[in-house]
């Protein structure tokens, strides 16, 4: 009994001489997360042995084991926690050090090529694509919507010179992904997966797409973007659907008002026939095409400079490619190229004019020909275009400097318009490896919406999928992007000045005490008619501040509600007008009447009877 006494008695000791251990560890300055730990291990082994000892009254000394192992785990909490916030914000901050590291300030600023829309702006987004989905079904249209990122191999080997703009993702999950660079290859992709369930029609999605392109957001060319596409698939007799397009095109532009505008149209074969009739060989087909088609930004000595010294064109071949891309025009254009024996002696150029001059006809059926420039040098970069192409643009669509769509001979070197401003110098590269900013008053717009006929896009997706021998079936299709950001930089500035912002149409405010219940009531009932309606979000507000809040989203029909009309039956009526004034600017009528007093249940048919249903 004494040797087990003595062996517990000894046990304790050496207890006490581990707590003593630690109590100097304690005594040194603020302990790091890795000695916290350290503690916390030791205190749990000394809090262990204490509740082995059986004999000895302990019970003071485990209690205070256990708080300073509750402290210590405490401690240690904090400290990855710290650690924790200090990774978040972007410090580098070591565990225990007395001298936290500046920590670095957090950029908010949107990605590259990228923007925000506020309220304002997106009123007038929403118009824009009320605008364009409402012709797209007036049209006939059904909507599809496909992924904005796609198999990688799905988009490469579409766009030729213009692939290198593609968005590529890392890896997810064994699949190369990229972003969306349009809407005409997952459109044709979407078709060659269906393609026997599928005879054929007209399909239209809106959404967005992205290219890694040198962005100038004000002027609406982003690197992510929005565009709405219409597209026909399908066998139909020639150039109807093409006429079809076209047709929606100037409807849509006309109906967006943004002020006159040209579609330059021209012709697959009857390029790649100029190229053939001057000598270009097969294989620079492609890449001289791309060089003609800067014409519309770049002067004739430039472009046949790209060609010869940059693609390796003869010079000669390069001046018989001048002669025919200076020519632009109408229908009567059509009789020049007929009278070039030389040209029409090509069968693809003969194949081109006859469908021109067919289409011709039936774009004076739809009234669109005031609308077109028949541009020989519309070259139009993208590698699956096979038929007509055409794109649609505005006065603010060339870079100053230039005139959209100019009557000049390649010849010259320059447009006679003002001249261009000279390039500012590149802005510094805020970080290593970032693109230098483009100058975006050396740019235009633009165009505002393009696009073509593909016919082999979809039976390239059906040919690669099949079996090997086994013919793969084919559909063509005719189709036109509309570049909706573009459109918004162009027509923003004279909407921001005059178009509402919001489209509520009535404000329901309270004399005297705030009314808050009734306003509530009221706004429901009318909501509930379909009538769009708002109030201030306060109990007791005052008159005028609900006054001003109305005036900001310049409401035209603001209801007052008073105790003694409510017990009467009625509300008072306010209609509230905005005038032009000379300079362009909105200014509110002024109304010194106290408005019109309206029983509380006719007080829908009122309203509908005030148009308020079609603001």
């Amino acid at each position: 009994m004494l040797h087990r006494y003595l062996h517990l008695r000894l046990f304790y000791i050496l207890s006490r001489r581990q707590f003593a251990t630690i109590a100097m560890a304690e005594s040194s300055t603020a302990s790091s997360a890795s000695s916290l730990s350290a503690e916390i291990a030791q205190y749990t082994q000394k809090l262990n042995n204490l509740k082995l000892v059986k004999d000895v009254d302990n019970t003071a000394e485990v209690e205070e084991t256990k708080n300073r192992l509750a402290e210590l785990k405490k401690r240690l909490g904090e400290i990855n926690k710290a650690k924790a916030l200090a990774a978040v914000a972007g410090t580098s901050k070591s565990a225990g050090a007395s001298d936290a590291k500046k920590r670095e300030r957090l950029l908010l600023k949107t990605a590259k090529g990228t923007r925000d829309y506020g309220p304002a702006e997106n009123s007038l987004r929403e118009h824009i694509e009320d605008v364009v989905k409402e012709c797209f079904k007036r049209f006939g249209g059904s909507c599809i919507d496909t992924p904005v990122f796609e198999r990688k191999d799905i988009l490469t080997g579409k766009y030729g010179e213009d692939s290198k703009l593609i968005f590529d993702l890392k890896d997810q999950g064994g699949e190369e992904l990229s972003l969306r660079y349009d809407h005409t290859v997952p459109l044709a992709r979407f078709l060659a997966m269906g393609i026997s369930n599928f005879p054929g029609g007209k399909l239209w999605q809106v959404g967005k797409v992205y290219r890694r392109d040198n962005p100038v957001v004000s002027k609406g060319r982003m690197r992510e973007f929005s565009q709405a596409d219409f597209d026909i698939a399908g066998v139909y007799d020639s150039m109807i659907p093409d006429a079809e397009i076209l047709s929606l095109l100037a409807d849509i532009l006309t109906r967006l008002r943004i002020g006159e505008f040209t579609i330059k149209l021209n012709h697959r074969k009857i390029l790649d026939g100029i190229f053939a009739v001057c000598g270009v060989p097969e294989e620079k087909t492609r890449s001289i095409s791309s060089a003609v088609d800067k014409l519309d930004k770049m002067p004739w000595v430039e472009v046949k400079k790209e060609m010869t010294e940059e693609k390796g064109l003869d010079a000669e071949i390069a001046d018989k490619i001048g002669e025919y891309v200076k020519h632009k025009g109408g229908c009567e254009l059509l009789d020049t190229l007929k009278a070039d024996t030389t040209f029409m002696a090509n069968k693809m150029a003969a194949e081109g004019v006859k469908e021109m001059g067919i289409l011709f006809s039936y774009l004076e059926a739809y009234n669109v020909l005031p609308h077109i420039s028949f541009d020989l040098s519309l070259a139009r970069g993208l590698d699956y275009y096979t038929g007509i192409i055409y794109e649609a643009i505005v006065e603010a669509s060339a870079p100053p400097g230039f005139v959209a769509n100019p009557a000049v001979p390649p010849e010259s070197t320059s447009v006679p318009a003002a001249e261009p401003p000279k390039p500012k110098k590149a802005k510094k590269k805020a970080v290593e490896g970032e693109e230098e900013e483009v100058d975006e008053a050396s740019v235009g717009v633009g165009s505002i919406a393009a696009g073509g006929r593909y016919d082999n896009l979809v039976g390239m997706f059906t040919a690669a999928a099949q079996a090997e021998g086994k013919k793969a079936p084919q559909m063509p299709c005719v189709g036109v992007s509309i570049g909706m950001d573009r459109i918004f930089a162009l027509l923003w500035p004279k909407w921001s000045e005059v178009e509402r912002t919001k489209g509520t149409h009535v404000f329901v405010m309270a004399a005297g005490d705030g009314l808050i219940v009734e306003r509530m009531k009221l706004v429901r009932e009318l909501r509930s008619q379909g009538i769009k309606t708002d109030f201030l979000l306060k109990n007791k507000p005052k008159l005028p501040a609900q006054f001003s809040a109305s005036e900001k989203d310049e409401v035209p029909f603001a209801i007052i509600l008073g105790e003694n009309e409510i017990k009467e039956g009625f509300v008072v009526v306010k209609e509230q007008v905005w005038d032009i004034t000379e300079h362009g600017t909105k200014e509110k009528r002024k109304d010194e009447g106290t408005g019109t007093k309206i029983k509380r249940d006719e007080l829908v048919d009122w309203l509908v009877a005030k148009g308020v249903m079609s603001m």
